[in-house]
């Protein structure tokens, strides 16, 4: 049996090179299996962001694998850039990000915060550098999410302070980066200006992961999730006015992919309350879960309008 020697440098136990290590079981042991499954669960479709976010798990898996046999590699560069429309699964693949990250020990705590340039940039001289440091100090051990990332450079105002967060920024990914992933978020052509102006942040950046707007049946697979958690049902009816309706509204200003699907599921269970309240007859519980047909179809989506809660007080001009 070969003997386990240390490596001179760490002094960390190196494993005999006749030894191997079972990739598939680590994978299990580390309980990557549940995240996957989780994010599965929770997020229809996304076939490439699901198979890029493997593709680093498995990454991160051989790294580590790789140390235990003193097969030195450089820390690897774990910084993120999300890029997509509203409502395609940005915050929520970041969460899981973090999980992953923090099973395979890249992160102490594995906990994301999610932020927007009004967390970060301040409104006068002496005020951005603690807000951005107080804002790096909670993410530390974590995962930081800055949502719509470009905001943070305004060149066009010569009184912004965007670019101390920036400068601020860049030094804390690049000297701790072992105890922090940052992830920039936003539309994809934005983020592509924002990088052209911004080089420091490209060169930090090892992994660009872009986020597909969802299908027509994806979408109608989210609103089944959304209504099934809910304990909501759609009569047949009601289901193919849906399916007309996310064909009309997914062409419309605006849309926001699922977060556009749930705010719609909304609105509709209001018409079905309503409906329900005003029918003056006793309800029984398949009438409470169920919604019609009418309830989609009262959605101005379907006259040309954009689909949106009446003001309070008054009704849709």
């Amino acid at each position: 049996m070969d003997a386990i020697t240390e490596d001179p440098k760490t002094e960390a136990p190196i494993a005999p090179a006749t030894e191997a290590v079972d990739l598939a079981a680590e994978f299990a042991e580390t309980g990557l299996s549940e995240v996957f499954e989780e994010l599965d669960r929770d997020l229809v479709g996304l076939a490439p962001v699901k198979k890029r976010l493997r593709e680093i798990a498995a990454l991160l898996l051989v790294d580590r694998a790789r140390a235990r046999f003193g097969l030195e590699a450089a820390s690897p560069t774990l910084h993120m850039s999300f890029t997509g429309n509203p409502g395609t699964g940005k915050t929520t693949v970041a969460l899981r990000m973090a999980e992953i990250l923090h099973r395979l020990g890249y992160v102490r705590k594995g906990h994301l915060v999610t932020v927007t340039r009004d967390d970060l940039v301040g409104q006068y001289i002496g005020h951005t550098a603690p807000k951005t440091k107080e804002i790096l100090k909670r993410a530390m051990g974590g995962v930081l999410f800055i949502d719509e990332a470009y905001y943070l450079y305004r060149p066009e105002n010569e009184r912004d302070y965007g670019q101390e967060a920036i400068e601020i920024l860049l030094q804390v990914m690049e000297n701790q980066r072992d105890d922090l992933v940052v992830i920039l978020a936003g539309y994809a052509d934005r983020m592509e200006r924002f990088f052209h102006a911004n080089p420091g942040f490209r060169s930090r950046v090892a992994h660009h992961i872009d986020f597909p707007d969802y299908s027509e049946e994806e979408l109608n697979a989210i609103g089944g999730r959304i209504l099934g958690a809910m304990n909501y049902v759609m009569s047949p009816k009601a289901e193919e006015a849906f399916a007309r309706y996310i064909s009309l509204r997914k062409e419309q200003p605006h849309f926001a992919n699922g977060r556009s699907i749930r705010n719609a599921l909304d609105r509709a269970r209001l018409r079905q309350a309503n409906r329900l309240f005003t029918a003056g007859r006793p309800v029984t519980a398949q009438d409470l879960r169920t919604l019609e047909a009418e309830d989609i179809l009262a959605s101005r989506v379907f006259s040309g309008g954009i689909d949106s809660y009446p003001p309070i007080g008054g009704t849709h001009p």
